[in-house]
């Protein structure tokens, strides 16, 4: 006696579909309005339309993969096909406010007093000291330890983050909004992404502060429980434009452990007496080069990042501390040109270790309470 395979109902197929994310935007497919129609054929065949965002989607692939996988889990599903569409500028205008609301005007999402984002500026006195380095480091190890996490190239002029993040990418603009490519887990935006090439920007303050503006707003971030933020050396106008853009963002300073630099490097944190921000900490880079013997060989001297971390306690009144000190690692730099940073390469490499435990230290730090509601009623 034969039994005839059962066939699956459409409701099925849209239950299925309810675990096909966006890889963009995160979200789940069928709630962002990209399924445009279901038919199961009585053989078991099932046809789906799914809408993309726009018709260079550099995404496709993976969403018919993602669509594809889901569908053939559903019990009587005999073969799937998957055919795309391109949504109408209608439909990208409402997925925009299903997503950012009425606004015509993009706000900072980081900005606003119910955010729970913790937002990272890592900063430094002088050039050369490894910033973009350690950025990328405690990025992709944050990511890894299971945070949503996003980075701004806010470098203007000495943007790095694309390369050694592997973010190979461009964003792609959907209506008003800008979506930004992921590596490693993580979403980053940069200025390189928008110029042809390895082109300079020649800019000045406004535009400047325009432009992270835009990679504040017009980016679409999602639910990010970190944002780090690659800023340029010194205290110039891109530090100024963050501390007003994003009052809540937290300084980070990046030394070496040369007096000298030490001393550019407490300017860059002391900005925060102006600015009203709270520093993270410090993290001294390029400490120490350990030899074959086990000896440690301190190439730019010692205590620079201790310096910092003292006089800044003193300056602000409120501990800074010293969250790290990064030896020096030949692979980090040669992980960092190639996209993949130290941290997942060789995350048993001393230098990637303290990168790794101080981005847990700034992941666990208790946030404050300003502009949180409490669960609280009057007795």
């Amino acid at each position: 006696m034969t039994t005839t395979k059962e066939i699956p109902s459409v409701e099925d197929v849209r239950e299925a579909l309810k675990n096909v994310q966006d890889p963009e935007i995160k979200k789940p497919i069928t709630d962002l309005g990209m399924v445009k129609d279901v038919t199961v054929g009585e053989n078991g065949t099932v046809t789906v339309a799914v809408y993309l965002t726009v018709a260079g989607c550099p995404l496709k692939e993976t969403i018919t993969r993602d669509t594809t996988e889901a569908v053939k889990k559903v019990s009587g599903v005999r073969d799937v096909h998957v055919e795309l569409d391109v949504m109408s500028d209608e439909q990208r205008t409402e997925l925009r406010k299903s997503l950012r609301g009425d606004a015509e005007e993009p706000v900072i999402p980081f900005a606003q007093p119910g955010s729970l984002t913790r937002v990272y500026a890592v900063a430094s006195g002088k050039g050369g000291v490894g910033k973009s380095s350690v950025t990328v480091n405690l990025a992709a190890a944050m990511a890894e330890q299971g945070l949503s996490v996003g980075v701004v190239d806010a470098d203007i002029y000495g943007h790095s983050v694309p390369r050694m993040l592997g973010a190979g990418e461009k964003p792609t603009k959907v209506e008003k909004m800008i979506m930004p490519p992921q590596a490693h887990g993580v979403k980053v935006i940069s200025i390189g992404m928008f110029t042809p090439g390895n082109t300079p920007v020649v800019w000045r303050g406004p535009m400047l502060h325009r432009a992270l503006q835009q990679f504040l707003a017009d980016v679409f971030w999602g639910d990010l429980d970190i944002l780090l933020l690659d800023l340029p050396p010194g205290t110039g106008d891109i530090a100024i434009s963050v501390a007003q853009l994003i009052p809540n963002a937290e300084l980070l300073v990046v030394t070496t452990p040369q007096q000298a630099a030490a001393e550019v490097a407490e300017r860059a944190g002391a900005i925060a007496l102006q600015t009203r921000q709270r520093v993270a900490g410090v993290i001294e880079n390029m400490s120490w080069l350990e030899t074959p013997d086990g000896s440690r060989m301190e190439i730019f001297g010692t205590g620079g990042g201790q310096t910092v971390a003292d006089s800044l306690t003193t300056s602000v009144g409120a501990e800074v501390p010293l969250l790290g000190q990064v030896p020096l690692d030949p692979r980090l730099r040669e992980q960092g040109d190639a996209g993949t940073p130290l941290v997942l390469s060789h995350p048993d490499a001393a230098a990637a270790q303290v990168l790794a435990d101080a981005a847990r230290k700034l992941s666990v730090r208790a946030r404050g309470l300003a502009g949180k509601m409490l669960n609280v009623s009057p007795a």
